[in-house]
């Protein structure tokens, strides 16, 4: 629903006219009154649908008692970002401050103390976007993610920092402080962690589910949000779009249970946008939307993220909710302390507007943020190979190439840049000859059957691209970019625009691709003959539940284009009117040193809404980084990307898309100004064989260096500098683990000393390698520093799921400090002594889900509002390691048809010790007992599924 202009001019004005005389020294105003008491006295001035109100995302103004307008969800991954509009949830206003480099990127600097000065500056910013317009630009942001990036082809890995939780949560709490403040009571803004829990993935992200092992859930998952929230260094948490364990995350009782636990401070817990609807509308988890808004309410949400700024449909739905009693108004002054809490710190309700307040427009992309931008740029470069061409010795001429070397591109969750400098400009600086090209293929496309080729019609949105010229010309002429994956951009050499599909046919009016759906997005096919099929790669092919899958471009019998599924596809041949390549190769040969700027497109091929393929560069990028290497030995590769990709050349520097100082960071690196240090944040794979991305398991697919025993491209915490380093003397003594570090070369530089540990002996599976602790120094040529960890007993405990408890084994734990995960430069061995995790008696009552292995089960939720259980058919099985038993077997278990458990010894084709037979309890949800009589023993115990069945819990009874 649209709201008239009148309407939103009404609401501005109400929102600088909301403070009420009458109302000025009501004790919520008063600063001197504790948090509680405020928060108290204004909650019982409030109505109930005032109340009701206050738990949407648009906080309609309070005149009476001079409220203003709230908004929550201003976007600043990586500076200020955009804000809904309040007319329309998906249409953004867009700041242009300062864009600092992807969040990959800040977490690549591996600095907190960096971080925290760059989340200062977003506060900052984010304040004075609030002075500007108080009813656009909230002051609750919705940053930082800190979502684990488990898989690198996942969509949002731009957004995320690291696929280590401990790296991770360092980089989330410096961050998350920044744009906080300092002060102890005020916030400069109201931080939100996104996304909870364990959303790694697009395809169907709202309707797949991630299956996690309580294992896994505690070491791994969790901790990434813990730490932040656990160091209040943030306000909340947002739930995230997908499932865990069968239950959608926006009513995972953990929201409430674990989250607030991990803090005395009160949270402010958002949906995600729409999330409260999915819940029906999509997911079909709540038969209404009374049940299911209930249900999100009483899970731990107390903001809803939905219609826009229109209140109505959720202040109806919780009115019936109340009215049904499926919630009481003491649920939702619950919910109501959590929004007046932060509120109240963010300075609404004082007088003055609290601290924070005198910020004013002058610090948006202020001079200060551009230095620390450009800082903050070259600090997270990360070297990945170097022949020695590197740092370049002053040359007297250059050839800048490749489609990412003349310009700079935003991605979803970043402002407009206010200015840009490109890697051509950075260079330009410096040398006083370059030459430059994009390196790209100018194509005809001829459709094979006719002999016509496509042709753009105009720049309009019924311009629709046609089979037009029966030879090439402008209109019919296309710049071919390959950017990752398989997938490419066409730009039309005539008007200048991309070609993009709308489900019915194919135009040129979009001059980049960009907003929630990027349709600008074709991947070119060859067939064996030689021929191309022409793939449209954009939104609908992914939103699976709405849209045609797969489809190719079509030609009609009346010639006119448009898309169908591949049976339909036409034949077209690729004609290159211009080799880019070959020009850009020529440039390369005349210049001294070739600088070739390559990588990814933050709108194709890999965001949100988009998982990627594969890890693989454009055929035409890797062509063109060919031909200009063989050219000029003297070459260096600028990978800008957003995510991992398999490239290796012998020269080769990476960064993210790193905001508008990109440019200068990148020549402060490649001119030796800045010795790089950036580190990897997440293992490069060096091939597409990879797991299933929906298999969150990462002990049994060995995904990340936790688990991984495959040789990488690229190591996590990788990275090399224009010096060396070396290590002496590593020492344990009590709590303290210390190293000598020394610049062993000839320049400047900073090292990140990186320990790590390995449990060798263990009742459980342990991660190969675990980070512990990390610092990033600075030392001259000849200089020593001893550096300095803190790593206690606690630090590692690990969770024991036979006990449900965390716990600190007997064992020896490898000491490994080094470069990087795989540059291991001292090692030393720690004995711990503390205790024996016992023999499992399943004579108590267990839950299903705390077994030792399984095969081919998912994890199913018990009810919808707790619980959780292993749902499985014939032939999937749960075991229970050195376990003793008695000989009464009972199980909690449910079927829709009915089945058995087989319990075996020793494998799931051992030696039968019962079975139980399961009765057809009616549903999921309706839980009946399985039972059967065993011989007691020891061992290895197996349940095997023989029918579709879940089950809960069971004993052994003797």
């Amino acid at each position: 629903m649209r709201i008239p202009l009148l309407a939103i001019l009404t609401l501005a004005a109400s929102v600088l006219a909301a403070p009420a005389a009458q109302a000025a020294d009501l004790p919520f105003q008063n600063p001197r009154l504790p948090l509680e008491q405020r928060v108290g006295d204004l909650l019982g001035r409030l109505t109930l649908p005032e109340k009701l109100g206050l738990l949407h995302q648009s906080q309609q103004p309070i005149p009476r008692l001079g409220i203003g307008y709230h908004k929550n969800g201003t976007e600043a991954l990586h500076g200020v970002g955009w804000s809904n509009q309040l007319n329309d949830n998906w249409n953004q206003k867009f700041a242009s401050g300062t864009v600092f480099p992807q969040a990959v990127g800040l977490a690549s600097t591996w600095d907190p103390a960096l971080i925290k000065k760059v989340g200062g500056a977003v506060g900052e910013e984010a304040r004075g976007y609030n002075a500007v317009d108080p009813v656009l630009w909230g002051l609750q942001v919705w940053a930082p993610v800190v979502d684990l990036l488990r898989d690198p082809r996942a969509g949002r890995n731009e957004e995320g920092y690291s696929e280590d939780p401990l790296l991770t949560g360092a980089i989330s709490t410096a961050y998350g402080k920044g744009l906080q403040g300092d002060d102890p009571f005020y916030l400069k803004t109201a931080p939100v962690l996104k996304h909870f829990l364990a959303y790694n993935n697009e395809a169907d992200r709202s309707l797949t589910s991630s299956n996690l092992t309580p294992k896994l859930r505690h070491e791994y998952y969790e901790p990434a949000f813990k730490a932040a929230i656990s160091a209040n260094a943030a306000t909340g948490v947002m739930a995230s779009y997908n499932l865990v364990n069968g239950r959608p995350n926006h009513v995972n009782p953990d929201l409430n249970a674990t989250v607030r636990s991990w803090t005395d401070k009160t949270l402010y817990n958002v949906s995600d946008a729409w999330g409260p609807h999915a819940l029906t509308d999509l997911e079909r988890y709540y038969d209404n939307k009374p049940e299911a808004f209930a249900a999100v309410l009483k899970a731990g949400l107390d903001s809803y993220t939905i219609d826009g700024s229109d209140t109505g449909p959720m202040v109806q739905n919780l009115t019936a909710a109340l009215n049904q009693g499926l919630i009481t108004e003491a649920d939702v002054d619950k919910a109501v302390r959590s929004v007046l809490s932060i509120r109240t710190r963010l300075g609404h309700f004082d007088p003055d507007g609290g601290p924070y307040q005198k910020i004013t427009k002058d610090v948006i992309n202020s001079a200060a943020n551009q230095r620390l931008n450009r800082e903050t740029a070259g600090k997270s470069a990360v070297l990945l190979r170097n022949s020695g061409v590197l740092p370049l010795a002053k040359p007297q001429s250059a050839a800048v190439v490749g489609p990412l070397a003349g310009t700079l591109y935003r991605d979803w969750y970043s402002g407009q840049l206010p200015y840009q400098v490109t890697p051509l400009d950075g260079v330009k600086e410096r040398v006083g000859n370059v030459t430059t090209g994009a390196g790209l293929e100018r194509i005809a496309l001829k459709h094979l059957d006719s002999g016509k080729y496509i042709t753009a019609t105009g720049t309009g949105p019924d311009n629709n691209a046609a089979l037009t010229d029966t030879a090439p010309t402008a209109a019919s002429q296309w710049d071919l970019t390959d950017w990752t994956g398989g997938v490419s951009t066409l730009r039309n050499a005539g008007n200048g625009k991309l070609l993009g599909g709308d489900w019915r046919s194919l135009d040129t009016d979009d001059a980049d691709p960009d907003g929630w759906y990027v349709s600008q997005q074709f991947a070119l096919e060859r067939q064996s003959d030689g021929s191309y099929l022409i793939r449209y790669a954009g939104y609908e092919a992914v939103e699976s539940w709405y849209a045609l899958p797969d489809p190719y471009v079509s030609v009609a019998a009346d010639g006119t284009l448009g898309l169908a599924p591949k049976a339909q596809a036409a034949k077209f041949g690729k004609e290159v009117v211009s080799d880019g390549v070959a020009a850009a190769a020529a440039q390369a040969a005349k210049a001294e040193v070739a600088v070739v700027v390559v990588g990814s497109h933050p709108f194709v091929a890999g965001r949100e809404f988009h998982d990627r393929p594969n890890l693989r560069l454009g055929d035409g990028q890797r062509r063109l980084i060919e031909a200009v290497r063989k050219a000029n030995p003297k070459t260096v590769v600028v990978l800008e990307t957003s995510y991992p990709v398999i490239v290796d050349a012998p020269n080769l520097l990476w960064t993210t898309h790193a905001g508008a100082e990109t440019g200068h960071a990148i020549a402060d690196v490649l001119f030796g100004d800045v010795n790089p240090a950036g580190r990897l944040t997440q293992t490069w794979p060096g091939t597409d064989t990879l797991p299933s991305i929906l298999d969150y398991d990462l002990a049994k697919t060995g995904m990340t260096y936790l688990y991984g025993k495959d040789k990488p491209l690229y190591s996590f915490g990788y990275g090399l500098s224009y010096t060396s380093f070396g290590y002496q003397g590593l020492a344990v003594q009590g709590d303290k683990v210390s190293v000598k570090v020394t610049n062993t070369g000839k320049v400047k530089g900073d090292e990140v000393v990186q320990l790590y540990t390995h449990q060798r002996d263990s009742r459980f599976q342990q991660p190969v390698k675990q980070l512990r602790g990390f610092q990033r120094i600075t030392l001259n040529p000849g200089e020593s520093r001893t550096v300095s960890f803190t790593l206690k007993k606690s630090d590692l405990a690990i969770w024991d799921h036979t006990r449900g408890k965390w716990a600190v084994e007997n064992a020896t734990h490898d000491i490994l400090v080094g470069s990087s995960s795989d540059k291991i430069r001292q090692s030393t061995t720690l004995r711990v002594s503390s205790e024996t995790i016992p023999v499992r008696d399943l004579a108590k009552n267990t839950r299903a889900m705390d077994f030792d292995d399984y095969s081919g089960v998912s994890f199913a939720d018990e009810t919808k509002a707790s619980g959780e259980a292993v749902a499985g058919t014939a032939g999937d099985w749960i075991s229970f390691t050195g376990a003793s038993y008695g000989p009464r077997f009972t199980a909690g278990v449910s079927s829709v048809s009915g089945g058995a458990l087989e319990l075996r010894l020793g494998s799931p084709t051992g030696a039968l010790l019962g079975t139980a037979q399961v009765p057809a309890t009616g549903g999921i949800y309706q839980w009946g007992t399985a039972s059967a009589s065993v011989k007691a023993g020891k061992g290895n115990l197996y349940l095997v599924f023989k029918g579709d069945l879940r089950i809960k819990d069971f004993a052994l009874a003797r």
